[in-house]
């Protein structure tokens, strides 16, 4: 078995996220992905075939982004966990989003952290 640690870091999307009347409109989020996977073995070839394709990630990151919005950021974070985990090769999985534009002296986010069964 051969574990690694993939990482998507600070991917800005531009979605509907909150309460209030304001928040109705998109507004910048940054969300950050750790995964760690688990391999039958390392690689034996140069060939994203054997590994996960953190482009899927990131594409439905994008897909939540477009649909109707979250209230929570609690909900978006464990959406975007149960994406990440419906690879089974992902045991963990480390979910942050950030709204860096709520206030004007500090951003606000959430972060979970989910096993495999």
């Amino acid at each position: 078995m051969a574990d690694y640690t993939i990482i998507l870091s600070d991917l800005a999307v531009s979605m509907r996220l909150g309460i209030h009347p304001h928040e109705q409109v998109p507004q910048r989020v940054l969300v950050s992905v750790s995964m760690t996977v688990r391999y039958d073995a390392p690689p034996a070839a140069d060939a994203i075939e054997q590994v996960l394709d953190y482009d899927a990630v990131r594409s439905g990151i994008a897909a939540l982004a477009q649909g109707p919005g979250f209230a929570l950021q609690e909900t978006l974070v464990e959406a975007v966990a149960a994406l990440c985990l419906a690879d089974p090769r992902v045991r963990e999985v480390r979910v942050r989003s950030v709204k860096p534009d709520v206030y004007p002296d500090a951003a606000v986010g959430c972060e979970i952290v989910r096993t495999r069964g």
